[in-house]
């Protein structure tokens, strides 16, 4: 199963009983990009995305696609 990344960065805020606020606070990020996250904008800055998951021991990277 694939967990999209709005619904993992959701789904991990929840397990530490976060507000999107707290999370915000606490990834050194804004409201808005926390909410833009959850909700699945198509276009964010990466340097962002790695600060919000580095809260949950994850990042986000290139990784090199399996050949057809």
């Amino acid at each position: 199963m694939n967990t999209s990344l709005s619904d993992f960065v959701k789904e991990k805020r929840k397990q530490l009983n976060l507000t999107q606020l707290e999370l915000a606070e606490r990834a050194g990020v804004g409201l808005r990009f926390v909410r833009e996250l959850e909700q699945g904008k198509e276009s964010l800055r990466l340097d962002k995305v790695n600060q919000v998951l580095a809260l949950f021991g994850s990042e986000i990277g290139v990784i090199k696609k399996a050949e057809e």
